[in-house]
């Protein structure tokens, strides 16, 4: 078994994947491949892998570094993809800086808005590029995506590659234990049954039960006489103005509607609590932490190796439980990015939907929902028009496609005119250069 990590200097998330599969019997004694193209930050991955190796697996695993992307790729298994083009710098920082000018403010700009689009333009070439060697040297393999924009890169790559692609995201996870703990009550996970389906970032939470009784109607009621938490104003305003909870953050949300951050109401920044520009700040303490954490790397490894430290306790990663499901046969339910194909019957046939999935050795299965309340499939359906049109705008190499992608985005569209948003569209192409392909 090969399972190979694209994008592997990232060291926490690698750590964590393959951490965990070495705690799982029957994952630990494949050969693990890291592939990045940041030579440092591979070399410090592969250090900790190394280290992770002899404490947790005795050693079983092999482990090997690339920089080339078809040895990576070539006869892998499983591949777990986590790139970010262009990075922090200069890519997300153009992202938030130009909207700035035009008075266009974010949260996090990663996955919806003009920022999702961008990022989605500059990752779903080179995704395609990696799919391309998969298609030849590892036709079999499974691809696990993490990389945001998650509904248009999963989307570009099921709708126009024959790679077994599945996207995965952490929002559903904590979803009702966020609204339940958040209003001062205990989650247990065994008195709660939960549904929740739409698509990433906005899927809903459809029902919530505890002991088999609806809790919703005592949700709302504590919401509206407590009040919301204060990191979660926006996704309570929108349960209690729409009927249900939403599954990823207030900070999130906030710009994938169009009523919240507003030029015109600037009071409301503060009313919801909302933090700008939070997506920046967070890549920044990042940064210095991972900084400050390679700089000490080998001193901490040395503790590891006198058994001072553990390296590694089990996470809440997905990817290990679903490679334990399919190389193993232990079966897992999990909230899979998918192509819709009737899943989710009042939205796009061709759309990237998040719904319940059962995985097993059979692959990955997933779960007809039906219908959506009406009012939440309307929601979803105007950043779904956003999704696919930049996903168009991707193969196409089309300019038009990104004008009416930005055009049609709730939040860019109700804060700017289409003069602006053209001007903005042409001067975000512009500045990131060489990160974007050509557009006609």
């Amino acid at each position: 078994m090969k399972i190979t990590i694209i994008g592997a200097g990232s060291t926490v998330f690698t750590k964590n994947i393959l951490g965990d599969c070495m705690m799982t019997p029957g994952l630990g004694e494949g050969e693990y491949c890291l592939f990045d193209i940041d030579e440092m930050r591979l070399a410090n991955s592969k250090k900790m892998i190394e280290a992770m190796n002899e404490q947790l697996n005795n050693g079983k695993a092999t482990i090997i570094t690339t920089m080339d992307a078809a040895t990576a790729i070539k006869d892998a298994d499983y591949l777990v993809n986590t790139i970010q083009v262009g990075g922090y710098k200069p890519s997300t920082v153009i992202d938030f800086d130009i909207p700035k000018k035009y008075g266009l403010r974010q949260t996090i700009g990663d996955s919806l808005g003009i920022g999702g689009i961008f990022r989605a333009l500059r990752t779903i070439p080179v995704l395609f590029d990696y799919c391309r060697l998969i298609e030849e040297l590892a036709p079999n393999a499974w691809l696990l995506n993490y990389s945001n924009p998650m509904a248009m890169v999963t989307g570009a790559l099921l709708k126009n590659t024959g790679v077994k692609t599945v996207g995965l995201c952490h929002s559903v996870q904590g979803c009702a234990r966020t609204l339940v703990e958040g209003l001062g009550l205990p989650y247990d996970e065994k008195r709660y049954r939960w549904k929740i389906a739409g698509i990433n970032h906005m899927a809903w939470l459809l029902e919530i039960e505890r002991d088999g009784k609806d809790v919703y109607p005592e949700l709302k009621r504590l919401s509206r006489e407590k009040g919301a938490p204060e990191n979660d104003r926006v996704r309570h305003e929108i349960m209690h103005t729409f009927g249900y909870y939403v599954t990823e953050s207030s900070e999130h949300n906030a710009e994938y509607m169009p009523y919240f951050i507003k030029a015109r109401y600037p009071e409301l920044i503060e009313e919801y609590n909302i933090p700008l520009d939070l997506y920046l700040k967070r890549c920044e303490d990042q940064i210095e932490t991972l900084d400050a954490y390679y700089k000490n790397l080998d001193a901490h490894l040395e503790k590891v190796k006198k058994g001072e430290e553990v390296l590694h306790t089990r996470s809440v990663e997905y990817a290990p439980l679903i490679l334990d499901a399919l190389h193993n046969g232990n079966p897992i339910e999990i909230h899979g990015n998918v192509l819709n194909k009737s899943l989710i019957t009042n939205l796009p046939e061709d759309a990237c939907v998040e719904v319940p999935c059962l995985v097993n050795k059979n692959g990955i299965q997933p779960t007809v929902v039906g219908d959506l309340p009406e009012q939440l499939a309307a929601l979803n359906r105007t950043n779904i028009n956003v999704q696919n049109l930049t996903i168009q705008a991707a193969i196409t190499k089309e300019k038009d496609y990104i004008y009416q992608a930005a055009l049609l985005d709730p939040h860019t569209s109700s804060e700017l005119s289409i003069r602006d948003i053209k001007n903005l569209v042409d001067d975000l192409i512009e500045a990131h250069g060489d990160y974007l392909p050509v557009y006609h």
